[in-house]
């Protein structure tokens, strides 16, 4: 691999009117993308019919994470002068890492107020990239606050109001701690992942809490100068096992989105096997990454640049996955978090008819 990878080499042009804007009444009814890795040959399907695609002994892999409404709209204390605080990461207790704006009026000492004082909080420290870490007081739980005060935090592409909180949540989603959804994931309803199961294929759930280092640009040239932020997961024995048996009876690990694909090959040792337990992950995959576990991934359609397009780029080889999103930008797709997804895989597999 060569010592200097580049972020232009990741550039593809993207209309804006492509950016979703809302999720499609059906999630199932987004359209799927099939991507050969090896040949880079591209077919056009619905998502629904993912189920096609899948055989018996095979492995499906899902975040159940869950999005905390972790957007909070207050003032500063004796001025009043607006402001807004994402929550990114709970370090302890009542201490938050969070991003702050604006940031350059909260320095340490600092009190801020939401909800006329239902939630109050104090700036404690400036840490990396300017984050801030955040003191909060309340009465009662803390999570009832934030349900009655927070709002859902879409990313900033996104500029519609969304009037269902629950777009924004898979269907399986369950431990709080997101401060965005593992988006590949929102194109499952119950009733697919019913059929999915019925067809013989396994369905373990691993836990990964999407920070927004995932999102943040690559501001660097040179790929490798780029530092990915701390992520916790959360691997159970019983996903390990799936996981691990799947690849020993010669099934498919096909990993939902981005984020479970990171939670397992961090969680994987040297020889492939995934490891039950918890952990920080820093991981950042890009093309010359060998996967451990990982066969095929499902997953949305992501900014140019990013550190997202890097990591489909390491499976499937770059030049096939820009050929693909160039495909996808003339076939008019929808792109980002409400936007249509992408199936990459060893096609030379029959579609088999459900």
């Amino acid at each position: 691999m060569t010592d200097v990878l580049k972020k232009s080499d990741f550039y593809f042009d993207l209309p804006q009117e492509l950016i979703a804007q809302d999720p499609l009444e059906d999630r199932t009814s987004s359209r799927l993308l099939c991507l050969d890795k090896h040949t880079g040959a591209v077919t056009h399907e619905v998502f629904r019919n993912v189920i096609d695609y899948l055989q018996p002994g095979d492995c499906l892999v899902l975040n159940n994470t869950k999005v905390i409404p972790a957007r909070l709209l207050g003032e500063r204390e004796g001025t009043g002068a607006h402001v807004e605080v994402l929550l990114l990461k709970r370090r302890e207790g009542d201490i938050w890492e969070t991003l702050v704006k604006p940031g350059k009026k909260c320095k340490p000492g600092t009190r801020l107020v939401f909800g006329n004082g239902l939630l109050r909080a104090e700036v404690l420290e400036t840490v990396e990239e300017g984050n801030r870490l955040i003191h909060f007081e309340y009465d009662g739980i803390f999570e009832e606050v934030l349900d009655a005060l927070g709002e859902m935090p879409l990313p900033p592409y996104i500029t519609h109001k969304l009037q269902d909180k629950t777009r924004y949540q898979t269907v399986y989603a369950k431990y709080d701690g997101s401060a965005a959804a593992p988006t590949a994931g929102l194109h499952f309803t119950r009733e697919l992942l019913e059929r999915i199961e019925a067809k013989g294929v396994n369905i373990a759930y691993v836990t990964l809490h999407v920070g927004l280092g995932t999102f943040r640009p690559v501001k660097e040239e040179n790929v490798l100068d780029h530092h990915m932020h701390s992520e916790y997961y959360q691997v159970s024995e019983e996903a390990a096992q799936l996981i691990n048996t799947t690849k020993e009876k010669g099934g498919r690990v096909i990993c939902v989105g981005t984020t479970s694909c990171r939670t397992i090959e961090s969680a994987a040792d040297d020889s492939g096997r995934v490891m039950a337990g918890c952990d920080n992950t820093e991981i950042f995959i890009y093309p010359g990454y060998q996967f451990k576990v990982l066969d095929c991934l499902i997953t949305n359609f992501h900014l140019p640049e990013s550190t997202l397009v890097m990591l489909v780029s390491a499976l499937a080889g770059r030049e096939n996955v820009l050929k693909a999103y160039e495909e996808a930008v003339r076939q008019r797709y929808r792109f980002f978090s409400f936007g249509d997804a992408m199936m990459i895989a060893d096609f030379n597999i029959t579609k088999e008819e459900s």
